[in-house]
């Protein structure tokens, strides 16, 4: 019978073997590897648009010096050898994301050994926060805050429910009167859906919101966000079982749908947080950035797109600029966050606000735009914006009817 190293691995690739019957992650192999140097591992899947054809690989990622290698799992042999590779953020490390490696987006479906799902994964939790009607005008604040407590946000949309849909959501949560203010809180505007990730991550949220055993500033935080005392200023699952449940009704699979997104269509234009934003904790600050300047955000909803979306996006830069494979790279290398923002300020247009697409031209002339303020360099500039006012509606169309449809 046939030893595989990983069982994970193993149990997909040859249930029979020794190693996927016995349970055994490959402790021998990888202790010693452990021993010499830490090492993590995961399984991931590459879907290759122009074969059509699904890849799985064994991702190792060494933290000591930000090298990865890849093992292609079904012809059994190694398909990139170690390489230092600086734009993998050990952050971005959890079940259910997606990283690119070497312009290839991995989606990481599985721990690849005992000690990575130890290491990684032993307390990782994912719940449900919704900020509702009366605080969403701070929800910039509440991206910094959640990113200052190390929580990731993972999904994120801005809807609308019904009175109908409010009272499903709290039908086996509270009880009258309780529940009738809080169906009617919920329903009475937009809220934000959010799916939270991190440490004991059910508790912390729920501890926030509960106002307990929390700090000074913590305290202070939250006291700005609840408008008139009586209610909290956001949900929280309390309990993994709730949370899967909750999040089901928020995001639920492909084939199903949620509640609708809040985009109109009018009088507005498009603009979308890049993923180095997003992984840099910059979305609070860029939300309250547009606030400040005036703009209204009418929809918001984060997605993770696929290279073939990407590159029909932004297919009108196509053989125009030459930045174009950097720009769909980027797109396509985590999660991002799509805009709706209502754009009819004559003083100053929402372009003006984001700034020259190359930041240092931005810090020099234009040291206040999104882009001066956030940008790295032509690629990592911090957002894209329409840049064609007959392109604005178009744009906005594509997220939040195309890809939300």
């Amino acid at each position: 019978m046939e030893l595989m190293g990983d069982a994970a691995m193993a149990r997909r690739e040859a249930p029979q073997s020794a190693r996927a019957q016995s349970g055994s992650f490959g402790k021998s192999s990888h202790s010693l590897a452990a021993a010499r140097e830490e090492r993590y591992a995961f399984l991931t899947e590459w879907y290759d648009p122009t074969a059509a054809l699904m890849w799985s690989f064994q991702l190792f990622y060494y933290p000591k010096d930000g090298s990865v290698e890849m093992f292609d799992v079904k012809k059994h042999q190694k398909f990139l050898k170690r390489v230092k590779y600086n734009d993998l953020d050990p952050k971005d490390l959890y079940i259910g994301n997606r990283v690119n490696v070497l312009s290839r987006q991995l989606n990481l479906i599985d721990y690849g050994d005992e000690y990575t799902a130890n290491k990684l994964g032993g307390k990782k939790e994912r719940t449900l926060a919704v900020i509702k009607p009366d605080a969403i005008i701070k929800i910039g604040d509440l991206f910094e805050l959640i990113h200052a407590f190390d929580l990731i946000v993972t999904k994120a949309k801005m809807t609308t429910l019904t009175r109908t849909q409010a009272a499903v959501f709290y039908s086996e949560q509270q009880s009258k009167p309780t529940f009738d203010n809080s169906v009617h809180l919920l329903s009475s505007g937009p809220v934000v859906a959010m799916e939270l990730m991190g440490d004991d991550a059910v508790s912390v949220w729920k501890k926030f919101l509960e106002y307990v055993e929390t700090t000074d500033a913590l305290r202070e935080a939250r006291a700005q966000f609840v408008m008139d005392g009586t209610e909290s200023f956001g949900h929280g699952s309390v309990s993994l079982a709730a949370a899967a449940k909750e999040l089901q009704f928020f995001f639920p699979a492909k084939n199903d749908y949620g509640p609708p997104n809040t985009a109109t269509f009018t009088d507005s234009t498009c603009c979308i947080i890049k993923p180095h934003a997003i992984a840099e904790g910059l979305t609070g600050k860029i939300l309250n950035t547009i606030s400040e300047a005036g703009f209204e955000i009418l929809a918001l909803q984060m997605f993770n797109m696929d290279r073939a979306n990407a590159e029909e996006f932004f297919q009108v830069y196509k053989g125009v600029v030459p930045e174009y494979p950097g720009m769909v790279n980027e797109l396509c290398s985590g999660a991002c966050m799509a805009l709706e923002i209502l754009d009819t300020n004559q003083e100053q247009s929402f372009r003006d606000l984001c700034g020259p697409a190359d930041p240092e031209i931005s810090r020099l002339l234009r040291p206040n735009t999104l882009r001066a303020l956030f940008g790295k360099d032509k690629l990592k500039n911090a957002v894209h914006c329409t840049d064609l006012p007959e392109d604005r509606v178009l744009e906005v169309e594509y997220f939040f009817k195309i890809l939300d449809g």
